[in-house]
């Protein structure tokens, strides 16, 4: 689509090329969802291409994932091979709604900003323990987790002018089991409900994330493997009826259903012997 408001596209090549914020501006990654529909109230774009960020960087610390990251480029990333989590990020890539074409341009961090339930980037940051970092146009950065960055569909933590730089995933949640439950209304549709569990080899502990169904990610973390009971009593009391989303993707009574269906499934799974 054509944004016939826009009077100029800033070109940065560094941090201190990105120019004073005003009204009117927005940051260009993909551009996938900017150039979907209207922007009428839009007058500059900042393209962050130019900046040039490393797409993926894998540290002993873990996984630095550049907010330009594209989907493919993440998709195709070769992981070390004691990080058996790594299998979640393809799982992760395949629950978008989206052709070969989008995932050549749609960035992570844009997935993250956009803040939708049915965004599958934050499933992924939020279930192995994403932490973003930040960056004022003046001032130094701060990191928020990823858990407290999505604040609800399309309202995240970034103040004005604020900029998602990166997302780090730890090697420690790397090295843990996954399982995922993925269901959309459609086989093409978008996630009505993606959960991910989440469990050390070595440890006694389980986490269940939440997200697709919920209007933000909703966590859940266990000291031991609960009795199928215990999880569904624990998830009934962190969502009520009402705490689910309702859209065209999903009625709220279904996405309750299905997600205690997908967190005992989740459950069986991980009590297996890997």
């Amino acid at each position: 689509m054509d944004l016939n408001t826009i009077k100029q596209v800033a070109q940065p090549r560094t941090r201190t090329d990105l120019p004073a914020w005003r009204d009117g501006d927005a940051f260009l990654g993909g551009g996938t969802w900017l150039y979907s529909e209207p922007q009428p109230g839009l007058t500059r774009l900042i393209d962050l291409a130019g900046l040039n960020w490393q797409p993926l960087n894998a540290t002993a610390d873990g996984l630095e994932i550049a907010a330009t990251c594209t989907i493919a480029q993440l998709d195709a990333f070769s992981p070390p091979p004691e990080w058996i989590a790594a299998p979640l990020i393809g799982q992760c890539c395949r629950a978008f709604l989206a052709s070969f074409k989008i995932w050549n341009m749609a960035t992570v961090g844009g997935n993250l900003c956009m803040a939708l339930p049915a965004g599958p980037m934050i499933a992924l940051a939020a279930a192995l323990d994403g932490v973003c970092t930040l960056w004022p146009l003046d001032g130094v950065g701060h990191r928020v987790p990823v858990m407290d960055f999505v604040l609800g569909p399309q309202r995240n933590a970034l103040r004005q002018g604020e900029l998602l730089r990166q997302i780090n995933l730890p090697a420690a949640a790397l090295t843990k089991r996954t399982a995922v439950r993925q269901i959309s209304l459609s086989p093409l549709g978008r996630s009505a409900a993606l959960l991910i569990g989440t469990r050390a080899p070595r440890e006694a502990g389980f986490t269940l994330t939440i997200t697709g169904a919920t209007p933000r990610p909703v966590q859940l973390a266990f000291d031991t493997m609960p009795p199928a009971a215990t999880l569904h009593a624990r998830i009934e009391q962190a969502l009520p009826p009402d705490a689910y989303v309702d859209d065209v993707h999903g009625a709220p009574e279904w996405r309750r259903r299905m997600t205690l269906l997908f967190a005992e499934q989740i459950r069986e799974e991980l009590t297996a012997r890997p």
